[in-house]
């Protein structure tokens, strides 16, 4: 099995338009949480969003381009240009590079207009790209098609668990020789009318902010955006001289079978578990976890059973923290999103932390880096993503060298 390494990275999220500027938010403690707006008046219940407000499609595409995509789509080519960029990588990247992309919904923002057009305004007619701009797989596809990348092209959709399905499976094609080179991670353009009125109605959403662990948490906030990393063997990375940002050591997918919705323990303990043994990693060497950590009652309280049971009393000495305080529950996109903060930690010794905490929950008992971050060494850090349905997928990056 070959080792990985990641080589760049690039982000679109609340926090800002890169992937410097979502990490230097996320160091800060800076709350990309902000009042709802462009749903129209009175048209949602929930005030508050996580919502990519400085991203400007003009500033990124031509019109005859835009025609092509939807944000989820627009979002992930951002970001690839960016991760593209700083791995120094040719634009041309031929038959060994592939392309895994997460998303949790697709092109959520063309398939609501279609339906505003037929049922709405009973226009039978409906946009000659709108297939091409609703797909799930649009933003794989694109990215391909704009760095004439001709490996294995393809998207994953597992809600809230996909970015880290697609980062596992990414690694596997490269673990396995199939790939030398991927382009991997998630998007997501969730805060429409539908998809915000849906998770209305299983009254989930915050209505103040995002407290993951804390006393007094109400739920999660909803937010967009999108990262993509480049992935290499670290034979095809020392080969041509490129600056690596960290170790992909290892992956943990696992399904509770037990709930569509209700999350189980055990299946998230046995996501870590896997992830650290594919690695080659003891508990004991793990200094940081990116929880899932949505804010939730439920959640929060069974995703700190599951760390417990997996690390004992090294859990104890483990910094945990959710960085969806601060950018928000991107759905698809998030497990994406929040290793750009793996990265951080690993490669400046920095731990994010968990803002709006107000105080201990007796049943979230971690070290959730509470407003402030935490100077620490990292050398090696899990990122969580549990889904519904019962999905887990946990990654894990050791520091580099």
């Amino acid at each position: 099995m070959r080792r990985v390494v990641f080589t760049g990275m690039g982000c679109v999220s609340a926090l800002g338009v890169s992937a410097d500027h979502t990490w230097s938010g996320m160091r800060e403690g800076r709350a990309g949480i902000g009042a709802l707006t462009g749903l129209g008046d009175n048209a949602v219940r929930t005030p508050i969003a996580a919502q990519a407000k400085a991203f400007v499609p003009g500033e990124h595409f031509d019109d005859k381009r835009l025609v092509l995509l939807d944000p989820v789509s627009q979002y992930a080519l951002v970001a690839a240009r960016e991760a593209m960029v700083q791995s120094g990588l040719g634009a041309d990247g031929g038959e060994r590079t592939a392309v895994v992309i997460g998303t949790g919904i697709g092109g959520a923002s063309t398939q609501e207009q279609m339906a505003q057009r037929l049922y709405g305004q009973g226009n039978p007619r409906v946009h000659p790209m709108a297939i091409v701009r609703v797909m799930p797989n649009a933003p794989a596809a694109q990215i391909s098609l704009e760095f004439g990348l001709r490996g294995p092209v393809f998207a994953i959709a597992s809600a809230c668990a996909s970015s880290n399905h697609a980062l596992a499976q990414a690694l596997l094609l490269l673990q396995t020789g199939a790939a030398d080179v991927a382009l991997a991670g998630g998007s997501e353009a969730c805060i429409t009318l539908g998809t915000v009125k849906a998770w209305e109605a299983m009254r989930v959403l915050s209505d103040d902010t995002c407290r993951p662990f804390s006393q007094g948490r109400r739920g999660l906030v909803l937010g967009e955006g999108a990262a993509v990393f480049v992935l290499e063997t670290l034979e095809h990375a020392l080969a041509r001289g490129a600056t690596i940002l960290a170790e992909f050591a290892g992956a943990g997918m696992t399904a509770d079978a037990a709930d569509i919705v209700m999350p189980d323990a055990s299946g998230a303990t046995r996501a870590m578990r896997i992830a650290l043994a594919q690695a080659r990693l003891a508990p004991e060497d793990v200094d940081y976890i990116n929880a899932h950590g949505t804010g939730t009652p439920v959640n929060d309280v069974v995703e700190t059973r599951a760390i417990r049971a997996v690390f004992g009393g090294h859990a104890d000495r483990l910094a945990v923290s959710s960085t969806k305080s601060m950018h928000g529950h991107a759905l698809g996109a998030s497990g994406a999103i929040e290793l750009v903060a793996v990265l951080g930690a690993l490669r400046e010794g920095v731990v994010p932390p968990t803002i709006n905490y107000l105080a201990p929950d007796p049943e979230c008992d971690l070290n959730v880096v509470p407003n402030t971050a935490q100077l620490r060494p990292v050398r090696s850090a899990l990122s969580n993503s549990f889904a519904f349905g019962g999905l887990n997928a946990v990654l894990a990056l050791r520091r580099w060298p």
